[in-house]
């Protein structure tokens, strides 16, 4: 009997999103967290939360600015944007999350504008281009009712809900990528962009010279909680279909087994995660050294911030190196141009400037419920720079 040898030919296909999409997704995803750690005092009045507020109102409006330019900069052709607007389809994520995006994007400014007015109304008499801005920004030296503020904040925690829904889903929905396809998925990104965000807060807290130890001490609650949520959607992930041989674990667990790079991103992600959760637990209740450890709780900060990336890159790029028409992995060289390591390094450039330029203008140091300037000493202050407050605010 004479054997016959077929070949089959399959096209590869390009990766459809580059990295520019792992930028969108880990920017959003922090400016929603963000928003909701802001949420406790700036809109429901908890004083306690006021210095956590700050601080997470600084990374939410620069994340929230920055975010929509990484996503114009993966639609390849940036300028064709519109056609989300011009031809809108009910039944596509992309189509819904380009209404929810700028609506968000106009409540999360709004709620910042009239966080941060008092504080800028109080530096109206500042010297300089300082005092030109904060009479511009300020628009008059009318009070801010907080009731106003209360009710765009809530419009803003809305909409941040349809931005947390529509991310997750326009990746879950993709049945060609069984690592995709999941209902899991979406939770799985809030629960690591919380982890992501109160790391940012940890960092944050030492970097601006606040050292606020209240804020420590509800970051390491927040990880801690958004850690183990995010174990137990892992957990419900796996054991809903581990019998499932079509299905996303499935497909995990064979490209762990038939890819050294996939091995060695399972482990490192496993000891990332077990490092951030015990170091959590031991920073939150080894009290008798809890001041020594507060002055290093950035580090684990940095770790968190590593993990929602981390994670954001494997779901967005590797996944796309499995092959969807043949057996085996593409391998993904990451370019050094804008659609690759450029891209990633001015991504993050971007955000900074903006985070800096913020800090450089406006005194988001003194942000609070609304109110009236007479609440918020000037920036001429000698006590508020003693404090390691910065001169404008």
């Amino acid at each position: 009997m004479n054997s016959v040898a077929i070949e089959l030919l399959a096209p590869r296909y390009p990766i459809a999103w580059y990295p520019w999409a792992v930028q969108y997704f880990f920017l959003i995803a922090l400016s929603y967290a963000t928003l909701w750690l802001a949420a406790p005092a700036l809109i429901f009045g908890k004083k306690d939360w006021l210095p956590t507020a700050r601080l997470a109102l600084l990374a939410c409006l620069s994340a929230t600015l920055v975010a929509p330019v990484a996503l114009l900069a993966d639609l390849h052709q940036p300028l064709r944007f519109w056609h989300f607007y011009a031809y809108a389809n009910t039944h596509s994520w992309m189509s819904v999350g380009s209404v929810i995006l700028p609506l968000y994007l106009f409540s999360v400014m709004g709620l910042t504008w009239m966080a941060w007015r008092p504080a800028l109304q109080a530096n109206r008499q500042a010297p300089g281009f300082l005092g030109f801005v904060s009479r511009w920004i300020s628009l008059g030296t009318s009070p801010t009712p907080k009731i106003l503020m209360v009710v765009v904040g809530v419009i803003a925690l809305v909409f941040s809900t349809g931005i947390m829904l529509y991310t997750g889903a326009e990746v879950a929905i993709v049945k060609a990528r069984p690592l995709w396809n999941t209902h899991w998925l979406p939770p799985m990104f809030v629960a690591t962009g919380f982890i992501t965000a109160a790391g940012l807060m940890l960092l944050l807290n030492r970097v601006t010279q606040m050292k606020n130890s209240a804020v420590n001490s509800q970051m390491l609650k927040v990880m801690l909680v958004a850690t183990l949520a995010a174990a137990a959607i892992a957990a419900a992930w796996v054991l809903g279909g581990i019998n499932d041989p079509q299905g996303s674990v499935a497909a995990a667990i064979e490209s762990i087994r038939f890819s050294d790079s996939w091995r060695a991103t399972a482990l490192w992600g496993s000891i990332t995660a077990v490092v951030l959760f015990v170091g959590t637990l031991y920073m939150l209740f080894n009290t008798s050294k809890r001041p020594a450890l507060h002055s290093w709780v950035w580090l684990l900060g940095l770790v968190a911030i590593h993990l929602g990336w981390m994670f954001r890159w494997v779901v967005l790029m590797d996944v796309q190196h499995v092959a969807r028409n043949s057996a085996g992995f593409h391998h993904y060289g990451i370019p050094a141009g804008s659609s690759g390591l450029l891209g990633i390094v001015g991504t993050f450039g971007l955000w900074l400037a903006v985070m800096l330029l913020i800090d450089l203008f406006v005194p988001w140091r003194d942000a609070q419920q609304g109110g009236v300037a007479t609440d918020i000493q000037p920036a001429t202050n000698i006590d508020s720079a003693a404090k390691g407050a910065t001169s404008h605010g």
